[in-house]
């Protein structure tokens, strides 16, 4: 999905900057002329963005509450489907950290801007 997503917004740029097929730019420079990132480093900083916004909120927030949410009950045969909340621990686990450490940052915006620059590096996910 985010690659039907990136190849919209490359479409809309190159209308944009009016670069033509017969350019033969390339995504990179593209994003460079535009002074854009690519579209998965956008959504990714904002999803971070927003779990660090409602990780602040009080403990009786629906939205925080949300967060730990786990669903019962039995689900199909075959390999489960990742969940937002294991797409989500992955991304925590790959930088070496734990979600209650994530949860702490969230209090410090200096040093939870830290952890969101480093999940969300080019490199880092």
């Amino acid at each position: 999905m985010l690659g039907k997503i990136q190849i919209f917004v490359n479409t809309c740029l190159r209308r944009i900057l009016n670069i033509r097929w017969t350019d033969r730019i390339r995504n990179e420079d593209l994003w460079q002329r535009a002074d854009q990132k690519p579209a998965a480093q956008q959504i990714l900083r904002r999803k971070w963005g927003w779990i660090g916004h409602t990780l602040r909120k009080p403990a009786s927030s629906i939205a925080r509450q949300a967060l730990k949410w786990n669903p019962q009950g039995k689900r199909k045969r075959g390999r489960p489907r990742n969940s937002w909340r294991r797409d989500t621990e992955a991304e925590i686990n790959r930088q070496g950290k734990t979600w209650s450490q994530i949860e702490r940052a969230a209090h410090d915006r200096v040093e939870w801007r830290i952890v969101v620059d480093g999940l969300c590096s080019p490199g880092g996910s």
